[in-house]
């Protein structure tokens, strides 16, 4: 029976991907090393940590300024690029109308996502919050799942991990938990089957026939 559900954010629940594309290419634009790198090139890296992420891109080590210019751009253009996916919010109500316990694990910023959930009206179904800076070893490490489900005191085989990286596919089976993949990841749901997750969703609504699958009790 699953009883806690914890949600990824970027690319899972909220659509940030032409956002995020779009930021990196920017602050690629003003590199004299390098030419930017292709949407194709991006997308593979997308899911770690943004300094993970920029010091892939660059190349170097010290990536601050190019963090700072992309949180920048992102904020500027965050409301008018970035929206919940298909059928999120009315999921999320309809699991929390079941009593289903809910939480985010992201590897943004704690600012960033209390923005977003606070703009869509998510975050008072969100019984936990833990950010890339709420943590020393970010997904996909155990440690966020753990983190959360210890501020739930969720039962791992009872927790589901929801994402659309491989990272967040692994940082739940690394926990203990159980995972799920989205099948509109832009990195496609060939490569997050290829990590073994226990359940791929193809609509967001699909969680809502798992979770009646798991407790037998046909809730929603």
């Amino acid at each position: 029976m699953i009883d806690t559900v914890l949600f990824d954010l970027d690319g899972t629940i909220i659509d940030t991907n032409e956002l995020i594309i779009s930021s990196f290419q920017h602050v690629m634009g003003g590199w004299e090393h390098s030419a930017p790198w292709t949407r194709e090139q991006i997308i593979p890296h997308m899911g770690g940590t943004l300094e993970q992420q920029m010091r892939t891109f660059s190349g170097q080590e010290e990536v601050s300024e190019y963090v700072k210019g992309y949180r920048a751009y992102n904020d500027i253009h965050h409301e008018a690029m970035v929206r919940p996916f298909p059928h999120v919010i009315e999921v999320v109500e309809a699991l929390h109308q079941a009593g289903i316990v809910m939480g985010v694990v992201t590897t943004k910023i704690r600012p960033s996502t209390l923005k977003v959930l606070e703009r869509f009206d998510l975050l008072k179904y969100m019984k936990t919050i833990v950010t890339v800076t709420d943590v020393t070893n970010p997904k996909p490490h155990a440690e966020p799942v753990l983190k959360a489900m210890t501020e739930l005191g969720a039962d791992p085989a009872k927790t589901l991990m929801v994402g659309d990286s491989p990272v967040d596919i692994q940082s739940a089976q690394n926990a203990g938990a159980l995972s799920a993949g989205v099948a509109w990841s832009l990195k496609g749901e060939t490569i997050l089957n290829g990590y073994g997750p226990d359940h791929m969703l193809h609509d967001m609504r699909d969680l809502l026939k798992l979770i009646r699958i798991e407790t037998e009790t046909g809730r929603s």
